[in-house]
């Protein structure tokens, strides 16, 4: 049977940034949070291109292999952007995004140290891995993953889309079951609120809007440092495919290239 996602969103600045770097958008085929990265030149300029690029003028349901061909043709955009503009050279953003494939999965887009996270009858368990300098001290077991989150050097990322071409994102198919809750974030949410936390008003929420709403207020609740964006999507069955709902842009995405998406 077809499937849809029932996606609800929400981002805020937060208290202690001027400009919010996160870019996201919703659809019932898909949606994505790219968080640009700090300390670089237009990180919001960033996000939002990488994000546009990649809705506009989208036809079918991708494949795994058309769906990293079609991030790598959004991260040449940004390269272009650079081109034309000296100052941006150096721009860079996460990314994280499900889309419904041709074949009614879910395909996982990871780069960055933005988060996937599924509920799954009431266990939450995340679905990408950090692509952080604080990971890799993890995984080597230098400090424990308790350390992680308050770690002084957890912002430093190890990947990202730059317009290079080594840029890389990993796509993988997962199975999707009606009634699973997908999470997609910014670290504005994760580096503030405990995965207990997580769960809760994922488990407690109505709707995905709710949930996501939710989310965001509790990071800055918890003083988040960060601009907060948390995309909460509900896998359903539908009697038939649609495909010409368009997508709903948060964050960066929302406040930069207003004109008209082709399609």
């Amino acid at each position: 049977m077809p499937i849809r996602l029932s996606c609800g969103g929400a981002s805020d600045v937060g208290a202690h940034r001027r400009v919010n770097q996160d870019a996201a958008f919703i659809a019932p085929w898909g949606a994505a949070v790219a968080d640009g990265v700090g300390g670089g030149p237009s990180g919001d300029l960033a996000s939002a291109a990488l994000i546009h690029r990649l809705v506009a003028g989208r036809m079918s349901l991708p494949d795994a292999d058309s769906l990293a061909v079609r991030i790598r043709e959004a991260n040449w955009d940004l390269r272009a952007h650079a081109q034309r503009d000296g100052s941006l050279v150096g721009m860079a953003t996460t990314f994280t995004g499900i889309f419904i494939s041709s074949q009614d999965r879910l395909l996982l887009a990871h780069t960055g140290d933005s988060r996937a996270y599924r509920l799954r009858d009431l266990a939450l368990t995340q679905q990408t891995r950090d692509d952080s300098f604080v990971q890799a001290l993890v995984d080597h077991g230098v400090i424990a993953a308790e350390e992680a989150a308050t770690h002084p050097r957890r912002n430093l990322i190890t990947a990202s889309l730059a317009g290079a071409e080594d840029d890389a994102v990993r796509v993988v198919e997962a199975a999707a079951e009606a009634g699973d809750r997908w999470l997609l974030c910014s670290d504005g949410i994760t580096d503030y609120l405990s995965e207990a936390e997580i769960r809760r008003i994922m488990s407690e929420a109505v709707s995905p809007q709710e949930a996501a709403i939710a989310l965001v207020r509790a990071a800055l609740q918890a003083d988040t440092r960060d601009n907060a964006t948390a995309l909460v999507s509900d896998v359903e069955d539908v009697p038939e495919r649609v495909l010409s709902d368009r997508p709903v842009f948060l964050g960066a995405a929302a406040q930069r290239f207003s004109e008209e998406l082709d399609g």
